[in-house]
């Protein structure tokens, strides 16, 4: 376990000691607080809980209510890792105003301690304005989820000269917009390696190959709990999902047969009164006193 609390300077720092940086997401207290006690250093609530926790077909559903619902209930279960909330569609790119007030929100009512938000040179401005009411921001480029529709699908980004020249050109614009961190999602691992070396703050890949200086993963993927799609950087570390069947299907089987439970799993009455229930039980008439009962509440 980490004896001290991981920040972001922490973050900034494991970079440039070349210490790896691991990092997941996670949507409810329960796991937040096994990721936390498995000494990761950063939890983002990220928005794909729109599609691993509530079912909806893409991340573009999900609301700030929800976000703040689900970051709250991380923050619960954490003692050590640096949480991050991940801004939802819509929440940062009306207007300025709207996207530094919607990120305070991540802190004051989430209790996260960053916010990230996806997108390249474009959204500097709406970075620097979070960032001067004192709230830390994580970038995010590539595959950025949130603009699905425009990309066709989740599609590799970066796989063409120009595109892979405004990669590296966006990343250097939001260092210099201030962030601490960037997130390179679906880019090949030759431009990702570029990207990390030519700025000073951490670059945490999710299919973007070995030399980032840290990684992130879908706890619900990496542990096989969803498999709707299976993308080529997933790398199961678990088989959650199997085991959690295997488990239900046990738990019906013994319950159909009469097994769970027996005496070991039930509670027992006190034996010196278990005679004087027993002969209330079969000495008086139940409707009767049913109803007394009842009408002593009227």
């Amino acid at each position: 376990m980490s004896l001290q609390k991981i920040t972001v300077k922490k973050i900034i720092e494991k970079k440039q000691k070349g210490e790896k940086i691991v990092t997941i997401t996670s949507y409810d207290y329960s796991f937040a607080k096994i990721v936390d006690e498995s000494d990761i250093d950063l939890i983002l609530v990220g928005d794909s809980l729109s599609m691993v926790m509530l079912g909806y077909k893409n991340t573009l559903s999900v609301t700030m209510d929800e976000m703040i619902h689900h970051t709250k209930a991380v923050t619960r279960g954490v003692s050590n890792a640096l949480v991050v909330g991940d801004m939802p569609f819509l929440s940062y790119k009306v207007n300025i105003k709207e996207a530094v007030k919607n990120a305070g929100r991540f802190i004051q009512e989430g209790g996260a301690e960053a916010v990230k938000v996806e997108g390249g040179t474009e959204i500097c401005p709406t970075i620097k304005a979070i960032i001067n009411a004192d709230i830390q921001v994580m970038g995010h480029i590539g595959l950025t989820p949130q603009a699905i529709y425009k990309f066709g699908g989740f599609m590799v980004q970066g796989k063409t000269i120009e595109a892979a020249k405004k990669l590296i050109l966006d990343a250097r614009n939001l260092q210099e917009a201030g962030v601490f961190s960037i997130v390179l999602e679906s880019i090949p691992w030759q431009i990702s390696k570029l990207i990390t070396s030519t700025i000073d703050i951490p670059t945490i890949g999710i299919g973007a190959g070995a030399y980032c200086d840290g990684q992130i993963l879908v706890i619900h993927d990496m542990l096989g709990i969803f498999t709707d799609f299976k993308p080529k950087f997933l790398k199961y570390f678990g088989n959650i999902g199997e085991s959690i069947h295997n488990a239900l299907v046990s738990y019906k089987n013994e319950v159909e047969k009469g097994i769970y439970p027996d005496q070991e799993y039930s509670y027992e009455f006190p034996q010196n009164d278990l005679n004087g229930i027993n002969e209330w039980f079969e000495s008086i008439d139940l409707e009767k006193e049913a109803q007394k009962l009842r009408k002593s509440f009227i």
